[in-house]
């Protein structure tokens, strides 16, 4: 058995893992930048003023779900705006409270049915 043809062999073998490393580096932060780009491009720019009307998205409506019942409660009147599209809303009881800018929506008037559920019994 030859020692030194042993010994360059394996360190080869430690070059070629090294490089498959960085590629694979290189892969996941092109690959990161992808998603960070598709996602990027499915937000909607918003824009609220203080002053304007807004609707908030509840989000926890999910685990119990009504099909008939809207997701969006309000309105919210716009206190302050943040930078990086944080809100600060106030609600009809004079209440404020911080939200990040993706979960409410421009309110166009209206009433919104928040309470109202149908309920289909069977007779027996």
């Amino acid at each position: 058995m030859d020692w030194n043809a042993a010994e360059k062999n394996r360190l080869m073998k430690l070059n070629e893992l090294d490089e498959f490393r960085n590629e694979a580096y290189e892969n996941v932060k092109i690959y990161k930048e992808r998603t960070k780009r598709w996602h990027n491009k499915s937000l909607s720019q918003k824009e609220f003023q203080p002053g304007q009307q807004v609707l908030l998205f509840n989000s926890r409506l999910k685990l119990f779900p009504g099909k008939l019942k809207s997701r969006w409660s309000g309105p919210y009147t716009v206190v302050t705006v943040f930078p990086y599209g944080s809100l600060e809303l106030k609600n009809q009881n004079n209440e404020t409270f911080k939200v990040n800018g993706q979960r409410v929506k421009p309110y166009l008037g209206g009433p919104i049915d928040q309470a109202k559920s149908i309920i289909l019994l069977k007779p027996l």
